[in-house]
């Protein structure tokens, strides 16, 4: 029988870094919340991550690292693993020899964390322990894109003039400009090997594999701000020197088609890239501000929006609602919410569903987000007369099934709208309202006739993206917020036998707690005493309460399903759903701060 290995709590205890009081006070805390021993300790205070992680390497057996000592891993190692692993899984690359890659972990329990470096660097993994402090400080310090750029630009004490002009491409490899977009090919190799335009680029490739849906370059009184948004919420990446401000506008602007003398008025562009084998499209918007223009890079995903319609967060009664009406002969549809609320995604995942070859779909959009095999897509150029109406009527006479307008704007849009779902078309379209029942005083406050309204909308549905926890570091919450749970309408007693989950944080979600989004929805379908409401100019309160009592769930209560099944959390569906009792709550908050 093969010789037991000792704990980790031995190998502490024998060193005299805790006592054996210490010890049982953890072991009391890990038992009762399923963590494990060495994380309780450091919780604690009684041990160090150091301590930790020489004690697991005696367990294990491993060769322990400390990253405080002189080349523990040198640059060029560095080299041996892309980056995004390194700052996904807290890992190091140490030495590569016959074929065997040997890396600097903390958690030698972490199996699958093994299995997914075999794969991604095809090769067997050998590996060492150090303390995850320490790694993720080195990570932070030596290994991070962006900032490595800004040091080459710094170094290189650029003259934002020189810049002003170039154009061109990096060439490096998996980074590719279409030469349908911006400039195209490379001009000559000394532009390409300029920092600001390796560090536009990196910046890019960075916010692409950090899963950024924005890009915010802002211009301050010092500094150039630089922030991504992920999953919904912006992120401050790093502080660029205010001399760089010029050439890395300008650089984007040469990307983007924009006029790069241009400075007075807003500018809109596109770039087309292809980063890592994937073709992404960048919407690219040029605003002038107090201390110069302000950039953002719309990351545009072609399959974020073919992810198919049960994996955006439709609960199974919602899903099936959906799926009838977006395949009725005719009517309108609205989705509704506010910009940045998935509205785009939800319509074209449903034009991918009824994209068939016995039907023709032509959208009028602006701009055109994404391109779909076997729509007519039609791009908005008020410039030219090429208006939504114009297009609009233009689209009646290609004897369409099915017409996408991209969002409802004013009284002229929606008359062509409600004309065409009046001679038997499907129409959607998108409307800026904070909910489903809004959107029938909308119109009417447009302008467009009550009856009309009332016998031309099929179903309103509102929506909003909500955060989803992380898989790899959520936990079960004993003692869920009261307030929170009140919020959305939760029932401690209620639970049962349903787990509350809490956000926690870890490397894999950038210790924010959460990974991904989904939406909630908010659906009502259209029925006679709704109807006779909105001919009778009923007031938005009188429509939503009519809608309620006709069985239609808010996003609160559709938030409240998913708090229950485990996929987000209580406070970040109150934080979303625009519930009235969070503004009270942020007051109080803000005065206890003060």
């Amino acid at each position: 029988m093969g010789k037991s290995r000792k704990k980790l709590g031995e190998y502490l205890l024998r060193w005299e870094v805790i006592s054996q009081q210490q010890l049982d006070e953890a072991l009391k805390v890990a038992s009762g919340s399923r963590k494990r021993i060495g994380q309780v300790l450091v919780e604690l205070g009684y041990a160090s991550e150091d301590d930790v992680a020489r004690a697991l390497a005696s367990q294990f057996n491993l060769e322990y690292i400390d990253l405080d000592a002189a080349n523990a891993v040198t640059k060029e190692n560095l080299e041996l693993m892309p980056r995004d692993l390194m700052q996904k899984y807290l890992v190091l690359p140490l030495d590569k020899s016959g074929g065997r890659l040997k890396v600097l972990l903390h958690d030698p329990l972490n199996l699958d964390l093994l299995d997914t470096l075999r794969f991604r660097m095809n090769c067997e993994i050998d590996y060492a322990l150090g303390a995850r402090n320490k790694i993720k400080e080195y990570i932070d310090r030596f290994v991070r894109d962006t900032q490595s750029s800004i040091d080459d630009v710094r170094e290189a004490s650029i003259d934002s003039a020189t810049f002003t002009i170039e154009g061109g491409e990096t060439g490096e490899q998996n980074f590719e400009l279409d030469s349908d977009e911006g400039t195209g090919g490379v001009k000559d190799e000394e532009a390409a090997d300029s920092p600001i335009i390796r560090l536009v680029h990196r910046i890019i490739g960075e916010a692409v594999n950090s899963r950024a849906s924005d890009i915010h370059v802002e211009p301050m009184s010092d500094r150039v701000r630089l922030r991504y948004r992920i999953d919904g919420v912006c992120h401050e990446r790093d502080n660029i020197p205010k001399r760089t401000q010029a050439p890395i506008i300008t650089r984007l602007k040469i990307m983007a088609g924009m006029k790069i003398d241009e400075r007075r008025i807003p500018q809109d562009g596109r770039i087309k890239l292809r980063i890592g084998g994937k073709q992404i499209d960048f919407r690219v918007s040029a605003c002038p501000s107090y201390h110069g223009e302000s950039m953002v890079l719309r990351i545009l995903r072609p399959d974020s929006v073919k992810i198919g319609l049960a994996a955006i967060g439709f609960e199974p009664d919602t899903l099936e609602n959906f799926d009838r009406a977006i395949r009725r002969p005719n009517g309108i549809f609205l989705v509704t919410g506010p910009t940045g609320s998935g509205k785009t995604t939800t319509l074209y995942s449903a034009l991918d569903v009824l994209n068939r070859p016995d039907r023709k779909i032509i959208t009028a959009e602006d701009p055109v987000e994404y391109n779909f095999a076997g729509i007519n897509q039609c791009q908005v150029r008020d410039e030219i007369g090429l208006t939504f109406p114009n297009i609009l009527r233009a689209m009646l006479r290609q004897a369409p099934n099915i017409i996408l307008v991209g969002e409802i704007r004013d009284k002229d849009v929606a008359d062509v709208a409600i004309q065409a779902a009046l001679t038997g078309h499907l129409v959607f379209s998108t409307l800026h309202t904070n909910d489903a029942p809004s959107a029938i005083t909308r119109l009417i406050d447009m302008g467009v006739k009550p009856f009309l309204v009332a016998s031309s909308i099929q179903a309103v549905m509102a929506q909003r993206l909500i955060r989803t926890l992380c898989k790899d570091c959520k936990e079960p919450d004993d003692d869920p917020n009261p307030f929170y749970l009140k919020l959305i309408g939760i029932n401690p007693s209620e639970i049962g036998d349903k787990t509350i989950y809490r956000a926690v944080g870890c490397p894999a979600c950038a210790n924010t707690g959460y990974r991904g989004r989904k939406a909630i929805f908010e659906w009502m379908t259209m029925n006679t005493q709704l109807r006779e409401l909105a001919f009778a100019r009923a007031s938005s309160s009188q429509l939503r309460s009519a809608a309620v009592n006709s069985g239609m769930r808010t996003l609160a209560s559709d938030g409240r399903i998913k708090v229950l099944n485990g996929v987000t959390s209580a406070e970040e569906i109150a934080r979303v759903a625009q519930i009235e009792g969070m503004v009270n709550m942020d007051e109080e908050q803000a005065g206890d701060a003060a």
